[in-house]
Protein backbone atom coordinates (compact mmCIF):
# COMPACT_ATOMS: atom_id res chain seq x y z
CA UNK A 1 0.00 0.00 0.00
CA UNK A 2 1.44 3.65 -0.56
CA UNK A 3 -0.12 6.98 0.11
CA UNK A 4 0.80 10.66 -1.31
CA UNK A 5 -0.59 14.01 -0.68
CA UNK A 6 -3.11 13.35 -3.84
CA UNK A 7 -5.06 10.47 -1.64
CA UNK A 8 -5.61 12.93 0.91
CA UNK A 9 -6.27 15.75 -1.29
CA UNK A 10 -9.37 13.17 -2.80
CA UNK A 11 -10.41 12.07 0.87
CA UNK A 12 -10.88 16.09 0.74
CA UNK A 13 -13.57 16.42 -0.98
CA UNK A 14 -15.32 12.70 -0.77
CA UNK A 15 -15.90 13.74 3.39
CA UNK A 16 -16.81 17.58 2.13
CA UNK A 17 -19.87 18.85 4.10
CA UNK A 18 -20.26 15.54 6.31
CA UNK A 19 -16.75 15.65 8.05
CA UNK A 20 -14.90 18.44 7.36
CA UNK A 21 -14.31 21.98 8.07
CA UNK A 22 -13.75 22.12 12.62
CA UNK A 23 -12.62 24.98 13.67
CA UNK A 24 -9.09 26.19 14.94
CA UNK A 25 -9.11 27.98 17.65
CA UNK A 26 -6.72 30.16 20.38
CA UNK A 27 -6.59 28.11 23.94
CA UNK A 28 -6.19 31.53 25.19
CA UNK A 29 -5.63 30.93 29.14
CA UNK A 30 -3.81 27.90 28.35
CA UNK A 31 -1.51 30.05 26.00
CA UNK A 32 -1.08 31.84 28.40
CA UNK A 33 -0.19 29.94 31.57
CA UNK A 34 2.23 27.73 29.69
CA UNK A 35 4.12 30.40 27.56
CA UNK A 36 3.27 29.06 24.64
CA UNK A 37 0.53 29.86 21.63
CA UNK A 38 -1.08 26.65 21.60
CA UNK A 39 -4.03 25.91 19.00
CA UNK A 40 -7.01 23.80 19.43
CA UNK A 41 -8.67 21.73 16.53
CA UNK A 42 -12.02 21.04 17.81
CA UNK A 43 -12.52 17.56 16.21
CA UNK A 44 -15.06 17.51 19.34
CA UNK A 45 -17.32 19.01 16.95
CA UNK A 46 -17.60 16.43 14.25
CA UNK A 47 -21.18 14.85 14.19
CA UNK A 48 -19.99 11.27 15.90
CA UNK A 49 -17.79 13.82 18.18
CA UNK A 50 -14.95 12.57 16.80
CA UNK A 51 -12.50 12.94 14.22
CA UNK A 52 -12.88 9.28 13.32
CA UNK A 53 -15.91 10.25 11.37
CA UNK A 54 -13.40 11.22 8.43
CA UNK A 55 -11.39 8.07 7.84
CA UNK A 56 -14.57 6.07 8.11
CA UNK A 57 -16.50 8.29 6.08
CA UNK A 58 -13.81 8.02 3.20
CA UNK A 59 -13.51 4.56 3.29
CA UNK A 60 -16.69 3.02 3.78
CA UNK A 61 -18.05 5.59 0.62
CA UNK A 62 -15.72 4.31 -1.33
CA UNK A 63 -16.51 0.66 -0.74
CA UNK A 64 -18.24 -0.69 -4.23
CA UNK A 65 -21.83 -1.10 -4.26
CA UNK A 66 -21.71 -4.78 -4.28
CA UNK A 67 -20.52 -4.63 -0.45
CA UNK A 68 -22.92 -6.66 2.27
CA UNK A 69 -21.65 -5.00 4.80
CA UNK A 70 -18.77 -3.62 7.34
CA UNK A 71 -16.93 -4.53 10.28
CA UNK A 72 -14.10 -3.50 12.23
CA UNK A 73 -12.22 -3.60 15.36
CA UNK A 74 -12.07 -0.60 17.74
CA UNK A 75 -11.61 1.49 20.94
CA UNK A 76 -15.03 3.35 20.74
CA UNK A 77 -14.39 6.14 17.83
CA UNK A 78 -13.38 4.41 14.98
CA UNK A 79 -16.51 1.77 15.22
CA UNK A 80 -18.80 5.11 16.04
CA UNK A 81 -17.73 6.36 12.44
CA UNK A 82 -18.15 3.04 10.43
CA UNK A 83 -21.51 2.85 12.46
CA UNK A 84 -22.51 6.60 11.29
CA UNK A 85 -21.23 5.87 7.85
CA UNK A 86 -22.34 2.77 7.15
CA UNK A 87 -26.16 3.63 8.26
CA UNK A 88 -25.65 6.46 5.65
CA UNK A 89 -24.89 4.20 2.75
CA UNK A 90 -27.49 1.49 4.15
CA UNK A 91 -25.05 -0.94 5.28
CA UNK A 92 -24.75 -3.89 8.12
CA UNK A 93 -21.93 -2.69 10.27
CA UNK A 94 -20.81 -5.08 13.04
CA UNK A 95 -18.11 -3.23 15.42
CA UNK A 96 -15.85 -6.05 17.34
CA UNK A 97 -14.22 -4.40 20.79
CA UNK A 98 -12.23 -5.67 23.62
CA UNK A 99 -13.90 -5.72 27.01
CA UNK A 100 -11.75 -2.73 28.12
CA UNK A 101 -13.68 -0.49 25.94
CA UNK A 102 -16.29 2.41 27.93
CA UNK A 103 -19.54 1.42 28.13
CA UNK A 104 -20.61 4.79 27.19
CA UNK A 105 -18.82 4.11 23.38
CA UNK A 106 -20.68 0.93 23.53
CA UNK A 107 -23.99 2.54 23.73
CA UNK A 108 -22.99 5.48 21.29
CA UNK A 109 -22.43 2.85 18.48
CA UNK A 110 -25.36 0.82 19.27
CA UNK A 111 -27.11 3.99 18.97
CA UNK A 112 -26.29 4.37 15.68
CA UNK A 113 -27.45 0.96 14.06
CA UNK A 114 -24.60 -1.32 14.70
CA UNK A 115 -24.17 -4.81 15.82
CA UNK A 116 -21.49 -5.18 19.07
CA UNK A 117 -19.29 -7.69 19.76
CA UNK A 118 -17.52 -8.05 22.63
CA UNK A 119 -14.21 -10.22 22.58
CA UNK A 120 -11.41 -10.55 24.74
CA UNK A 121 -9.54 -8.31 26.73
CA UNK A 122 -7.34 -6.67 23.82
CA UNK A 123 -7.30 -4.60 20.62
CA UNK A 124 -5.78 -7.98 18.79
CA UNK A 125 -8.60 -10.58 19.80
CA UNK A 126 -11.22 -7.81 18.22
CA UNK A 127 -8.98 -7.37 15.19
CA UNK A 128 -9.04 -11.63 15.16
CA UNK A 129 -13.08 -11.11 15.26
CA UNK A 130 -13.49 -8.84 12.75
CA UNK A 131 -10.94 -10.38 10.63
CA UNK A 132 -13.15 -13.37 10.97
CA UNK A 133 -16.58 -12.23 10.19
CA UNK A 134 -14.97 -10.99 6.94
CA UNK A 135 -13.78 -14.49 6.19
CA UNK A 136 -16.73 -16.01 7.17
CA UNK A 137 -19.63 -13.94 6.52
CA UNK A 138 -18.11 -11.80 3.59
CA UNK A 139 -18.14 -8.48 5.67
CA UNK A 140 -15.68 -5.75 5.07
CA UNK A 141 -13.00 -4.75 6.67
CA UNK A 142 -12.66 -0.97 7.76
CA UNK A 143 -8.86 -0.57 9.53
CA UNK A 144 -8.63 1.79 12.23
CA UNK A 145 -5.75 3.03 11.19
CA UNK A 146 -4.08 0.71 8.69
CA UNK A 147 -6.22 1.49 5.78
CA UNK A 148 -5.42 4.08 3.07
CA UNK A 149 -8.21 5.59 3.08
CA UNK A 150 -8.85 5.93 6.53
CA UNK A 151 -5.28 7.28 6.86
CA UNK A 152 -6.31 9.83 3.96
CA UNK A 153 -9.16 10.51 5.12
CA UNK A 154 -7.38 11.44 8.81
CA UNK A 155 -4.80 13.43 6.93
CA UNK A 156 -7.25 16.11 5.71
CA UNK A 157 -6.37 17.55 9.64
CA UNK A 158 -3.33 18.40 8.66
CA UNK A 159 -4.65 20.20 5.38
CA UNK A 160 -6.86 22.19 7.41
CA UNK A 161 -4.69 23.38 10.19
CA UNK A 162 -2.15 24.65 7.76
CA UNK A 163 -4.74 26.22 5.95
CA UNK A 164 -6.42 28.25 8.86
CA UNK A 165 -2.97 29.02 10.56
CA UNK A 166 0.36 28.54 7.58
CA UNK A 167 2.48 30.05 10.61
CA UNK A 168 2.25 26.53 12.90
CA UNK A 169 5.64 25.31 13.65
CA UNK A 170 4.63 22.13 15.62
CA UNK A 171 1.77 19.39 15.88
CA UNK A 172 0.82 17.64 19.11
CA UNK A 173 -0.71 14.53 17.80
CA UNK A 174 -2.25 11.84 19.53
CA UNK A 175 -0.86 8.78 18.83
CA UNK A 176 -2.56 5.28 18.58
CA UNK A 177 -2.43 2.84 15.73
CA UNK A 178 -0.98 5.70 13.79
CA UNK A 179 -3.75 6.42 11.28
CA UNK A 180 -4.11 9.93 12.59
CA UNK A 181 -0.08 10.47 13.42
CA UNK A 182 0.49 9.04 10.12
CA UNK A 183 -2.12 10.74 7.94
CA UNK A 184 -1.35 14.52 9.39
CA UNK A 185 2.38 14.59 8.72
CA UNK A 186 2.23 12.71 5.51
CA UNK A 187 -0.26 16.01 4.67
CA UNK A 188 1.56 18.41 7.21
CA UNK A 189 5.14 17.57 5.99
CA UNK A 190 4.15 17.86 2.32
CA UNK A 191 2.87 21.50 2.92
CA UNK A 192 5.65 22.32 5.10
CA UNK A 193 8.39 20.10 5.48
CA UNK A 194 9.79 22.37 7.83
CA UNK A 195 6.91 21.89 10.32
CA UNK A 196 7.80 19.27 13.66
CA UNK A 197 5.08 16.59 13.79
CA UNK A 198 5.45 15.09 17.88
CA UNK A 199 3.28 11.97 18.60
CA UNK A 200 2.45 11.58 22.11
CA UNK A 201 0.68 8.89 24.00
CA UNK A 202 0.11 7.30 27.64
CA UNK A 203 3.35 5.77 29.43
CA UNK A 204 1.60 1.74 29.80
CA UNK A 205 0.53 -0.04 26.65
CA UNK A 206 1.50 2.36 24.16
CA UNK A 207 1.89 0.21 21.13
CA UNK A 208 3.25 1.87 18.08
CA UNK A 209 6.31 3.06 20.41
CA UNK A 210 6.84 -0.13 21.47
CA UNK A 211 7.25 -1.16 17.99
CA UNK A 212 9.01 1.30 16.75
CA UNK A 213 11.45 0.89 19.30
CA UNK A 214 11.75 -2.57 18.48
CA UNK A 215 11.95 -1.94 14.56
CA UNK A 216 8.71 -4.04 13.82
CA UNK A 217 5.04 -4.37 15.23
CA UNK A 218 4.58 -6.01 18.10
CA UNK A 219 2.18 -6.60 20.87
CA UNK A 220 1.63 -5.52 23.89
CA UNK A 221 -0.08 -5.39 27.47
CA UNK A 222 -3.13 -3.15 26.96
CA UNK A 223 -4.25 -1.12 30.46
CA UNK A 224 -7.02 0.67 31.82
CA UNK A 225 -6.62 3.89 30.61
CA UNK A 226 -8.13 7.50 30.95
CA UNK A 227 -6.56 7.70 27.45
CA UNK A 228 -8.11 4.41 26.32
CA UNK A 229 -8.97 5.60 22.80
CA UNK A 230 -5.09 5.21 22.25
CA UNK A 231 -5.12 1.74 24.05
CA UNK A 232 -4.87 -1.66 21.84
CA UNK A 233 -2.06 -2.95 19.02
CA UNK A 234 -0.89 -1.61 15.43
CA UNK A 235 -1.63 -5.57 14.25
CA UNK A 236 1.26 -7.44 13.39
CA UNK A 237 0.95 -8.08 9.63
CA UNK A 238 0.78 -3.52 9.74
CA UNK A 239 1.36 -2.24 6.61
CA UNK A 240 1.30 1.75 6.35
CA UNK A 241 0.77 3.23 9.58
CA UNK A 242 3.87 1.87 10.98
CA UNK A 243 6.18 3.01 8.34
CA UNK A 244 4.63 6.73 8.21
CA UNK A 245 5.06 6.76 11.69
CA UNK A 246 8.43 5.73 12.02
CA UNK A 247 9.67 7.84 8.73
CA UNK A 248 7.66 11.03 9.58
CA UNK A 249 7.47 11.54 13.54
CA UNK A 250 9.95 14.23 14.41
CA UNK A 251 9.62 12.96 18.32
CA UNK A 252 7.28 10.63 20.53
CA UNK A 253 6.41 11.73 24.11
CA UNK A 254 4.95 9.47 26.60
CA UNK A 255 2.79 10.77 29.35
CA UNK A 256 1.25 9.42 32.35
CA UNK A 257 -2.01 9.43 34.02
CA UNK A 258 -1.38 11.93 36.53
CA UNK A 259 -0.51 13.87 34.04
CA UNK A 260 -3.38 13.32 31.59
CA UNK A 261 -5.96 13.92 34.28
CA UNK A 262 -4.18 17.32 34.82
CA UNK A 263 -4.67 18.10 31.42
CA UNK A 264 -8.38 17.33 31.64
CA UNK A 265 -8.71 19.41 34.79
CA UNK A 266 -6.65 22.32 32.99
CA UNK A 267 -8.88 21.99 29.56
CA UNK A 268 -11.97 22.46 31.61
CA UNK A 269 -11.63 24.70 34.46
CA UNK A 270 -9.62 26.85 31.58
CA UNK A 271 -11.23 26.23 28.61
CA UNK A 272 -14.47 25.05 29.74
CA UNK A 273 -13.92 21.99 27.18
CA UNK A 274 -15.13 18.31 28.02
CA UNK A 275 -13.04 15.88 26.34
CA UNK A 276 -11.72 12.66 26.12
CA UNK A 277 -8.66 11.74 28.40
CA UNK A 278 -6.75 11.14 24.45
CA UNK A 279 -7.57 14.62 23.28
CA UNK A 280 -5.08 16.43 26.05
CA UNK A 281 -2.13 14.43 25.67
CA UNK A 282 -0.56 16.95 23.56
CA UNK A 283 -1.57 19.65 26.56
CA UNK A 284 -0.25 17.00 29.38
CA UNK A 285 3.26 17.13 27.67
CA UNK A 286 3.01 20.87 27.68
CA UNK A 287 2.27 20.80 31.03
CA UNK A 288 4.62 18.68 32.42
CA UNK A 289 7.25 20.40 31.28
CA UNK A 290 8.04 17.46 28.65
CA UNK A 291 8.03 19.91 25.46
CA UNK A 292 10.23 22.73 25.21
CA UNK A 293 8.09 26.39 25.09
CA UNK A 294 7.91 27.75 21.11
CA UNK A 295 8.04 31.28 19.53
CA UNK A 296 6.07 29.48 16.71
CA UNK A 297 2.56 28.37 17.36
CA UNK A 298 1.93 24.79 18.26
CA UNK A 299 -1.43 22.81 17.45
CA UNK A 300 -3.05 19.99 18.79
CA UNK A 301 -5.96 17.80 18.22
CA UNK A 302 -8.83 17.10 20.44
CA UNK A 303 -9.67 14.41 18.90
CA UNK A 304 -13.16 13.19 20.61
CA UNK A 305 -15.63 13.88 23.59
CA UNK A 306 -17.05 10.49 23.58
CA UNK A 307 -16.36 9.83 27.59
CA UNK A 308 -17.84 8.51 30.30
CA UNK A 309 -19.37 11.37 32.42
CA UNK A 310 -19.32 9.81 35.54
CA UNK A 311 -15.39 9.43 35.55
CA UNK A 312 -15.24 12.93 34.14
CA UNK A 313 -17.03 14.21 37.28
CA UNK A 314 -15.08 12.77 39.58
CA UNK A 315 -11.80 13.89 38.01
CA UNK A 316 -13.11 17.14 37.99
CA UNK A 317 -14.40 16.85 41.06
CA UNK A 318 -11.52 15.57 42.92
CA UNK A 319 -11.97 12.26 43.53
CA UNK A 320 -9.75 8.95 43.45
CA UNK A 321 -10.50 7.15 40.32
CA UNK A 322 -9.69 3.58 39.82
CA UNK A 323 -8.12 2.00 36.30
CA UNK A 324 -7.64 -1.63 36.08
CA UNK A 325 -4.73 -2.05 38.70
CA UNK A 326 -4.00 1.40 39.17
CA UNK A 327 -5.37 3.16 41.94
CA UNK A 328 -5.01 7.13 40.55
CA UNK A 329 -5.22 9.56 43.36
CA UNK A 330 -7.80 12.30 43.16
CA UNK A 331 -6.09 16.23 42.81
CA UNK A 332 -7.87 19.14 43.02
CA UNK A 333 -7.61 21.68 40.23
CA UNK A 334 -6.43 25.00 41.25
CA UNK A 335 -5.84 27.93 38.16
CA UNK A 336 -2.23 29.45 38.60
CA UNK A 337 -3.78 32.65 36.74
Amino acid sequence: MTLTLAEILMARGTIKGVADATPLVPATAISRILGTELLLKLEICQPIGAFKLRGAYNAVTSLPDGAIGVTCCSTGNHGRGVAFAARQRGLRAVVCMSELVPQAKIDGIRALGAEISITGKSQDAALAESLRLCRDEGLTEISPFDDPRVIAGQGTIGLEILEQRPDVGTLLVPLSGGGLAGGVALAAKAINPAIKVIGISMDRGAAMVASIKAGHPIEVKEYASLADSLGGGIGLQNKLSFQLCRDLLDDIILVTEEEIRDAMQMLFFEERIVAEGACVVGIAALKAGKLPPSTKPMATILTGRNLDMQIFTQIMTGQDITLGDMHLKGRQYTSPL
